[in-house]
Formats: C-alpha cells, structure tokens, sequence
C-alpha cells in the first residue's frame, strides 16, 4: 500500500492533474489505473484487472451520484483522503505528501461557486453515463437494478441549505407573502444534517466516500447483458491459499537471494485473482468485449545474488499458517477492501 499510496501522490504526478485541462478519455484513465495499481510488486491479470477497475468506476459514479449537493464531491473525496492518511499514519515521508495534496485541494476547490460544482458534477456523470455494470454489493443493497443502473432514493435528508419539498408559497411584487400550498413530495424527507467539513480535520458527515466493505460480503461484478446464473458461482473453499507459500517464496527472493525450490512445473512469483475460482476467471476473460480489454502488466522482482546467512535464519523461521478468518475467502476481497478509500 505504501508504494501504491507514494506513487498517487508524487508531486510530478499530482502537479500534472492539478493543470487545467480536459477531462481524461476511458482509454487514458484506465492507463492511469494500471499504473497506480502496478506500482507494487502486486501482479495483477487481465481478467482480475478488469474486474478490479469496474468494481472501482462503478463505485465512484455510484458516490457522484448519490451527492446531496454538487459541492459534497469534494466532501467525497475528503473521505477518500481520510482513508488513504490512515493507511500511511505511521510514515511520516508519505504522510507529509498525503498533507500536502490536502492543502491543494482546499486551495483549488473550496473557493469555487455552486454553479462550478455543478458543472463538474455533470462532467463527471456524462463520463459515466454508459457504463452500467453491475456489482453485487450494490444489487444486495438493492441500490442498482439488474441492468446495471442505479436507483435514486426518495427519502432521507434533504442537502444542506435547503427544505424538505412539499411546500409552496406564493408572494406579491412587494415580496409579502400571500397564500400557502401543501403538495406530497412522495418521499419521506428530514431536515438536513449540518455541514460537513472542509477542512484537512473534520466530520464529513456524508457517509459517500467511506469503506463499502466494512461488513465481510463476497465481492462480484457482472457485465450488463451477459447470461450469468448464480449457479455459476462456485462456493469458496475454506481450505488454506495455496498461494501463501508462493508470497513467502517471493519474499525470500527479495530479502536476500535465498534460492527457494518449487514443487514440480509451479510458476514462480504469485499472482492476485479477485474470482472465486479459476474457471469463472476464464469465463469473465472470454465473455470481455475486444475493446474493454488491456494488456497485463508484469512486475518480476530480481535477486540479490550475495547470499546473507541472517537472512538465511530469519528465513527458515517462516512458517505457513492456516487463515480461520471468515472473511478470507479470496486475496481478491483483501485487496477490495484495501483499496476501498481510494
């Protein structure tokens, strides 16, 4: 997380995002997100990057969309702030770049009028407006239809600065009031909540923006249009990743060249699938459109060839242990809840 996190908030980078400029396209975006999620030693495949990046874009326009106010985007992207500072609270180097980027942000965006947000607001939408994937989360919250669009709701508190609708009243030229009009608002409206902060310490106060996955849930996402039956959705074995030994043998490598020997043709390294199984894996990179697909990135870390005998020891210390969480089905949902605030 700390390389990801150094590598997004690299002043080159921010100060390049930061220039007035057109909005990105799909193709360039995506590029920006390869990147981003490259920038460790993670390896992510083609299926599961694209997985990972509809998860990721649908949630964020979920966020856009649900905004009370066009302003509380950037109250949104505060909370997504506030995620990723925790993330690096004990890192004083990245914190202060984390700082930083704050300060930026309140320079640039909080002077800017209603109108301005607005505009932004629908820049983004209009972005997103044709894409309609669907996520599990959502369908289980039953905030997105099975088409892949999201349902708006008619009830709740009103943005701030305004009054709950169902009310009219009509005033003379001289601006005195003159009769009063009742209407149902066919919602179940209340009042607005304070304003949220929008400073680089504060309450938020909207709930957009912040871990979807503070519940332990599966995580699947299912492109509009395919014939998918939930039938086709494996059951996650509860028994050990066959991978963690893979990450220990990795880690080896990286420490200190110690050669680590491989039962029988396995691949080398480890790789992150965010599928239940590897046929539905297979399944999700067939049923992919030619011109949604990407290219996979592969990060191979090189050894060290002077062996280190400390190392060696510290080494032989490790030992595979059986995860009981209930919530470690997949390395897939790990890494969607890491990467949930950003």
């Amino acid at each position: 997380m700390n390389d990801i996190i150094t590598t997004m908030f690299n002043k080159k980078f921010l100060e390049e995002l930061f220039k007035p400029q057109e909005l990105y396209s799909k193709k360039a975006l995506r590029t920006v997100f390869d990147r981003l999620a490259h920038a460790s030693i993670m390896r992510l495949n083609q299926a599961s990057m694209d997985k990972l990046y509809d998860l990721m874009t649908m949630a964020f326009k979920y966020q856009v969309l649900l905004c009370p106010r066009p302003k509380d985007i950037l109250l949104v992207s505060f909370n997504h702030m506030d995620a990723i500072k925790d993330f690096v609270k004990d890192t004083a180097g990245i914190l202060s770049l984390v700082d930083e980027t704050y300060q930026q942000l309140i320079e640039m965006y909080t002077p800017l009028s209603n109108g301005e947000f607005q505009l932004i607001r629908q820049t983004l939408l209009i972005f997103f407006q044709d894409m309609h994937i669907r996520v599990s989360i959502f369908l289980k919250d039953k905030v997105q239809n099975s088409n892949g669009r999201f349902v708006l709701p008619t009830s709740g508190p009103v943005p701030h600065g305004t009054q709950v609708p169902g009310l009219i009243r009509i005033f003379n030229c001289t601006g005195e009031e003159l009769t009063r009009l009742q209407f149902s608002n066919g919602g179940n409206y209340t009042s607005a909540l304070r304003e949220g902060s929008f400073e680089i310490f504060g309450d938020r106060v909207t709930k957009l923006g912040t871990n979807m996955y503070s519940v332990c849930r599966p995580v699947e996402t299912h492109m509009s249009g395919t014939s998918k039956t939930s039938a086709q959705h494996t059951k996650v074995s509860a028994a050990p990743n066959p991978l963690a030994k893979e990450e220990l043998n990795l880690l080896a490598r990286l420490m200190g060249g110690l050669e680590v020997e491989k039962a029988g043709n396995a691949e080398s390294g480890f790789r992150v699938n965010l599928f239940a199984t590897d046929e539905e894996e297979e399944e999700a990179f067939i049923s992919r459109p030619d011109e949604l697909s990407y290219g996979v990135i592969n990060i191979q870390a090189t050894k060290d060839q002077q062996t280190n005998a400390e190392l060696a020891k510290i080494m032989g210390e490790f030992t595979e242990a059986e995860d009981h969480s209930p919530c470690s089905s997949s390395k897939g949902e790990d890494l969607l809840s890491m990467m949930d605030g950003l």
